[in-house]
């Protein structure tokens, strides 16, 4: 019988917050347990303190994770929860991501108060993201648009866009419905035209490698599908060397023991795109998305992404 209390690192945000409440709930439910055996902990990380900036300047994904690893190594919790698309494919030498969730929708919401698609919006419009691969991906389906640098949590975000800052913007689906705010959304993009971050949509956990107590609890809830398709899509990435800095996209789906994938890498501007696709044995996630991320850097050539 679990009687220690279970101590979940996160951000304060409130879709982070969210993320955490539903790893407990899921936790709660599996186990019999009550919301006291749980604290969740909110770590505020380097990437929450700025706002002046882009993040591809400041140093990319690990912004978003290096305070509460920190918190894991030194045990001042036992597990953190973390939106996939913001993890390193490096993790400090002791942490390992060692549960999924099962992955949301992973298409992208246009989101504006003036028109229903991008396709709509009038020649010279404003855009504004903070995802350099989303900013790629808009000048590549509408180069005459003004495509600006748009930072802040999604509430944030969302004033900024009532205010009439930007004409338009683009979210994760998969955020807006964990905070129930499908409502805002004036249409989604489909993956072929704008193909997400790898990881987008799924939550992970990271704790401790040698934390086999707390590995053996969220076993419980762990997707070993989305772990597949996740293996996939940061392989690739890792091959790629992606990061905040470079304008990827990767989706991998699972039918049956077959998984596929498809990858992207664009220059900022959208002028040129090279994709990849890749598909094999399930067993097999990790190595076809190591292949797909060699055979796209080869593609593309070295100096692409230094563009």
């Amino acid at each position: 019988m679990q009687t220690k209390l279970i101590r979940i690192g996160t951000r304060g945000s409130a879709l982070a917050l969210a993320q955490a409440h539903e790893t407990r709930q899921r936790l709660m439910d599996a186990h019999g347990l009550p919301e006291s055996s749980f604290e969740i902990v909110v770590i505020k990380t380097t990437g929450d303190q700025i706002q002046d900036r882009p993040l591809s300047e400041a140093g990319g994904k690990g912004l978003f994770t290096k305070e509460i690893e920190e918190a894991l190594l030194n045990n001042s919790i036992h597990l953190a929860v973390h939106s996939s698309k913001d993890m390193p494919t490096e993790l400090p030498a002791g942490l390992a991501l060692t549960a999924f969730l099962p992955r949301e929708d992973v298409r992208d919401a246009f989101i504006s108060r003036k028109v229903k698609r991008i396709e709509d919006l009038p020649h010279g419009a404003i855009v504004g993201s903070s995802s350099l691969r989303r900013q790629a991906q808009i000048k590549r389906l509408r180069p005459d648009l003004d495509v600006v640098i748009y930072r802040g949590n999604l509430q944030t975000r969302m004033r900024k866009l009532d205010e009439g800052v930007v004409d338009a913007t683009f979210l994760a689906y998969a955020g807006l419905r964990r905070l129930g705010m499908e409502k805002e959304i004036a249409s989604l993009l489909d993956t072929d035209t704008f193909l997400p971050a790898v990881g987008q949509g799924a939550i992970c956990i990271e704790t401790r490698e040698d934390d086999s107590e707390t590995i053996e609890l969220l076993s419980a809830i762990h997707d070993s599908e989305t772990q597949s398709r996740l293996m996939l899509e940061r392989a690739f990435l890792a091959e790629m060397d992606g990061s905040c800095r470079t304008p990827i996209g990767g989706l991998a789906l699972v039918d049956g023991d077959t998984i596929s994938f498809k990858g992207e890498v664009i220059k900022p501007d959208g002028s040129v795109t090279h994709s990849v696709q890749r598909s094999g044995p399930l067993s097999n996630a990790e190595e076809i998305g190591r292949e797909a991320g060699k055979e796209l850097r080869a593609r593309a050539g070295e100096n692409f992404l230094e563009i």
